[in-house]
């Protein structure tokens, strides 16, 4: 059993896990940078330590600084949350190296599903359905255009180690390959050092469905159902919900059964997320994997009823899972929203600052995830998420009633949100009816913004 863990993020992910180690009677090591000093995860943890300055590369992002402060205080084992090191393939290693658990899978792992070519080398071999695409590396926009004649348009271009929307673009003819392409490698570059590059072809108007899968270190894996995340401005990801109105029981089941084989053949360890396009036609195919825990983890504990924090833990210290396939069944339905301090009417700049006033809803069935309070100040130097809102329901119809009484329930006073964007959206006709594709935001609000 862990003694202590060391929580190398911040916001509301390290707030949560936290809670989660206070519920297993685990000491919590909160690390901060000086512009977090006042943070609540500072505030709530058994120990803090200070890491560094403001500027992520100084402080969360610091491999060496975090380790020192695990060694320093004596922490069994290191829970990375998402983003920063969270899929750093080195940073796991060091932990190993160092003696401390890293709350992951491997380093190999890490390193082979976050390579986006590599991942789907070894999906195509363990029989996992795949966007056509190429099947080597490509490194110009020469290479990657003759890839895409012969495919045929529209194509997508995506980096290798990319995420979070960064170094993609759509080619839809010959004539705008090559600017598309040296704009994404570009990218590429600036956001993950890699000029490593692929082609896929495009699939139009899908939905973006994720298969939560936990697997521990005795060869069980088991599928926590889906979770639709198509709702997503840019690549980024707005609103997501459980169960989702595209599956049925059969798709769900088959979808679910392909997630445990990909992460099977991946050799995976922990919690992780396998992504997929859902065609027209009800054709899936895998997009890649998160090795780590998701942004939208929530709306799946709601179903569930499990706490995946925990079972992340439980894995780590080498614990059976005690469920089985047949044991998991989604009950009711799941919508999380994630609130962000940006203002949509000018591009969704990032509005930082202080929270003058703060209320958030409550009630039965609704969850806030988040980590500011009345009085604190937003730094710029980190992603503008705020707040998640989960609600839970008996079916979707009452969990989007649920979620418009939660929206307009909340007061955050201060700074500009997304509050009533995400407000719009969840009183719109098209997500209403749950038939809508990841195009959602970009026809009935892009294309109308100012």
């Amino acid at each position: 059993m862990f003694q202590k863990i060391l929580i190398a993020n911040r916001g509301e992910i390290a707030v949560r896990i936290i809670r989660a180690c206070r519920e297993l009677g685990i000491k919590s090591v909160a690390v901060y940078s000086t512009a977090d000093r006042d943070a609540l995860h500072t505030q709530l943890a058994d120990e803090a330590i200070c890491i560094g300055g403001p500027a992520p590369k100084d402080s969360y992002l610091n491999m060496e600084r975090i380790l020192s402060a695990a060694n320093a205080c004596h922490a069994d084992a290191i829970h990375p949350g998402f983003g920063f090191l969270s899929e750093n393939a080195k940073f796991a290693q060091m932990c190993h190296k160092c003696n401390i658990k890293f709350i992951g899978p491997s380093a190999d792992v890490i390193d082979r599903m976050g390579n986006k070519q590599e991942a789907r080398k070894t999906m195509m071999a363990a029989g996992v359905p795949v966007v056509p695409g190429s099947k080597e590396a490509v490194y110009t926009a020469m290479e990657g255009k003759k890839i895409a004649d012969e495919m045929g348009y529209p194509v997508m271009i995506k980096a290798s180690s990319g995420g979070g929307g960064k170094g993609m673009r759509i080619s839809r003819s010959a004539e705008d390959f090559e600017g598309n392409f040296k704009v994404a490698q570009q990218e590429s570059i600036n956001g993950f050092g890699d000029n490593t590059m692929y082609i896929e072809k495009y699939i139009e108007s899908p939905r973006h469905i994720e298969i939560q899968i936990l697997a521990d270190q005795h060869g069980n894996v088991v599928s926590l159902g889906e979770r639709d995340c198509s709702i997503q401005r840019r690549h980024q990801k707005l609103i997501e919900e459980c169960p989702s109105a595209a599956l049925d029981e059969k798709l769900r089941e088959k979808m679910g059964a392909v997630a445990v084989k990909a992460a099977k053949a991946a050799g995976y360890e922990s919690a992780g997320t396998i992504e997929f396009l859902l065609d027209k036609n009800k054709k899936f195919y895998f997009m890649e994997m998160n090795t780590r825990i998701q942004v939208e983890h929530p709306v799946t504990e709601m179903v569930t009823g499990l706490d995946l924090i925990k079972e992340q833990i439980h894995i780590a210290q080498g614990e059976k899972l005690t469920f089985k396939q047949k044991d998991i069944v989604l009950r009711g339905h799941s919508i999380e929203c994630r609130i962000n301090a940006e203002n949509p009417e000018k591009n969704f700049m990032p509005n930082p600052g202080k929270i003058e006033y703060l209320h958030f809803p409550g009630g039965n069935g609704i969850r806030v995830d988040s980590a500011i309070y009345s009085g604190y100040t937003i730094p710029p130097y980190y992603d503008s998420m705020i707040a998640k809102i989960i609600v839970y329901a008996k079916d979707r119809e009452a969990a989007i009633d649920k979620m418009r009484s939660a929206l307009g329930e909340i007061n955050i006073d201060g700074v500009v949100t997304n509050l009533d964007y995400q407000y719009e959206i969840i009183n719109h006709s098209v997500f209403q009816s749950g038939d809508f594709n990841t195009h959602f935001i970009q026809e009935f609000f892009e294309n109308v913004q100012k």
